[in-house]
């Protein structure tokens, strides 16, 4: 590990449509050479297998191989955890990720986390970072949103919670899907102090 920065950050990918989103973050941490430890919920890997050609190896312990291989990252450089995994390391205030992304992030587990409820991995490490007092990006991809929504993300964004909506701008003109794609990550990437030119900036 000593050729790799020495951030860490979390990112759990749960189940709300919009994991290209989650996928693509992934792929630009590790091509910055920041550590990135991965939850991925069931309903996420669902989301997955329908919104991507992207077949998640069966066993936990292989996906970390499928997307090292996939992403090129190197080694000990991406680690996954199961969400019953309770003795992660990101389920300790002591860990040393210093953000965490939830991207995208279902309004189900937008609720767990306003709520503390730590009924999982995900949301243990979200409750961690946010007793800690570190950096909490949710990025939720609904609509419409409900008033239930509207308020979780209001008492997060409170407490200090950056909510960043899968809400993608057209000013640079998109041409495709992966445009569209690059435009909410290149906004996460700059929320996380990482340098990138996969997003253009305005007047650029």
């Amino acid at each position: 590990m000593s050729n790799l920065n020495l951030k860490t950050v979390t990112l759990a990918i749960t189940g709300a449509s919009g994991a290209q989103y989650g996928l693509r973050l992934m792929e630009c941490l590790l091509a910055a050479d920041y550590r990135v430890d991965v939850m991925i919920s069931k309903a996420a890997q669902v989301v997955i297998a329908t919104e991507t050609d992207i077949k998640l190896p069966a066993q936990r312990a292989d996906r970390a191989a499928f997307f090292a291989e996939r992403y090129k990252a190197k080694e000990e450089q991406l680690r996954f955890y199961g969400l019953d995994q309770w003795l992660a390391p990101v389920a300790s205030g002591s860990s040393i990720a210093s953000t965490m992304v939830v991207c995208p992030c279902s309004t189900g587990s937008l609720a767990a986390i306003s709520q503390g409820h730590s009924n999982n991995l995900i949301e243990r490490a979200a409750d961690v970072t946010l007793k800690e007092g570190k950096k909490l990006i949710l990025v939720p991809r609904e609509t419409p949103y409900s008033t239930i929504h509207l308020e979780n993300m209001l008492k997060l964004s409170q407490m200090g919670v950056t909510i960043l909506p899968a809400s993608p701008g057209f000013y640079n003109k998109p041409t495709d899907i992966q445009h569209m794609i690059d435009f909410i990550v290149g906004r996460i990437l700059d929320h996380l102090g990482v340098e990138q030119t996969i997003a253009p900036r305005w007047g650029d």
